[in-house]
């Protein structure tokens, strides 16, 4: 009976030690896994040595890469920035007519708005100042659509013969040129084009038809360009104020700052777009009128029109003035023709952009091209003219917005102290000659305002 408690306390010590050694292995595992110290077991429950311990799974965002979960974040915001741009351009695509109509209006009122600050600078009431300027551009647009309808219709029958006259020599030329085209290909393709259009008179009907509404559409959009132009240069000042109102007070400081740039970028563009087209339709126009072009005045109407659409307005009002040439005087005058459009093309581009716009509304070619095209497929030929200022303004915009907040950054940054604080003296000099930040918002005072005009 002595030796039975002496072989229990083994078998106890055995079992304790056993204990021991598996929470010093629980430990070791835990620390591999997560790298801490673990917390001191309180558990005492003694497990056999086959047994394996398992540890708990860690968090699954934390399994998650954190290139992965950069790339989500991300993700969802561009989708959600995605999903606003789209309902942003199906809203502007339901009121598309009312959207080009202020465009329109915004893009008169600045090749508008010095002429009526000029007359306020002469003595002149806002009232009349702006009631005559309105009348004078408007009559003048009138009468240079009434002398391009007159023309064409004056010229029309003259033009049809010579058009007549010019495919019969166009057909001699290519009946006797290298090309080896025979008299049996021409009929063909004649014939063809004439089966064409026999096919496709349905969709010419309904697209004759579809026409009354859109010239009811193009009515519609002029008189409320007409509409919107005389309010811009009447209250032009009081509907920014009001704009202004619209914006969070956080950020309406910037913004009132970035809206009187924008302007003078907006003007400055259309003013300068507006002398180059007029250069690009006079030279033009002379060429093709010495060359015996007929309808050389309609013509040179249309490269000016056709001149506020970059790059893709030039090659089409060339274009035309070269066909018209073609098939009216021949081959050698539509080839001079073709020598006039890219001299004067050329000058435009490397002399008269560069000299006229200025740095203020330079853009890159390759964002012209996409502006462009991207607005001819959103609104058309609307939407190819309003793109170019567009994106000038919007550069603008975003330069001064990203100057403006680098500004009070620095302003807004702890002073340095000690033998770095000389290095701060260079501040002032640097922001010497900018716009002071304006003052807080108190609703004392009244907000920054575009130029008077």
């Amino acid at each position: 009976m002595s030796r039975v408690p002496r072989w229990i306390g083994r078998l106890g010590a055995g079992l304790t030690e056993m204990g021991e050694r598996l929470d010093e292995r629980r430990a070791e595992v835990e620390k591999e896994e997560t790298g801490t110290e673990p917390e001191p077991a309180t558990d005492t429950t003694v497990l056999p040595d086959h047994v394996t311990v398992v540890p708990a799974r860690p968090d699954p965002a934390q399994a998650v890469p954190w290139g992965v979960r950069v790339a989500a974040e991300a993700g969802w915001r561009v989708l959600v920035l995605a999903g606003t741009v789209w309902v942003l351009m199906r809203v502007i695509s339901a009121v598309q007519l009312v959207v080009l109509a202020f465009v329109a209006a915004l893009l008169i009122t600045a090749l508008m708005q010095p002429t009526v600050a000029r007359l306020r600078r002469y003595g002149l009431p806002r009232g009349p100042a702006t009631a005559l300027t309105a009348i004078a551009g408007f009559v003048i647009m009138g009468l240079i659509g009434w002398f391009v309808t007159w023309q064409v219709m004056e010229n029309i029958d003259t033009l049809s013969t010579q058009i007549q006259d010019g495919i019969d020599e166009l057909r001699k030329w290519l009946l006797n040129s290298p090309f080896h085209v025979t008299d049996k290909q021409i009929n063909q393709i004649a014939k063809s084009l004439r089966e064409a259009i026999g096919a496709n008179t349905d969709q010419i009907t309904s697209a004759g038809l579809e026409g009354v509404t859109v010239v009811v559409e193009a009515l519609t959009g002029i008189l409320l360009t007409m509409f919107s132009t005389l309010f811009l240069l009447y209250d032009g000042r009081r509907i920014w104020e009001w704009t202004l109102k619209l914006v969070p007070a956080a950020a309406r400081p910037g913004v009132a700052g970035a809206g009187p740039r924008a302007w003078r970028t907006l003007t400055a563009y259309v003013r300068g777009t507006v002398i180059v087209a007029l250069i690009d339709a006079i030279f033009i126009g002379l060429g093709i009128y010495f060359l015996n072009v007929p309808m050389a005045v309609p013509l040179a109407v249309f490269i000016f029109l056709f001149a506020f659409i970059p790059l893709v307005g030039a090659v089409v009002s060339g274009a035309l003035a070269v066909v018209v040439a073609l098939v009216t005087q021949g081959v050698f005058t539509a080839v001079m023709v073709l020598v006039v459009v890219l001299a004067v093309q050329q000058i435009e581009g490397h002399v008269l952009q560069p000299f006229i716009l200025g740095r203020a509304v330079r853009v890159h070619p390759l964002a012209v091209v996409l502006s462009v095209a991207a607005g001819g497929m959103i609104a058309g030929i609307g939407g190819a003219v309003v793109a170019v200022p567009l994106v000038a303004v919007t550069n603008t915009v975003v330069g001064y917005l990203r100057k403006y907040s680098h500004e009070q950054a620095l302003r807004q940054s702890p002073r340095p102290h000690g033998a770095t604080a000389s290095a701060d003296v260079a501040l002032p000099a640097a922001t010497e000659g900018r716009q002071p930040p304006p003052a807080e918002d108190t609703g004392e005072r009244t907000e920054p305002r575009p130029p008077e005009g």
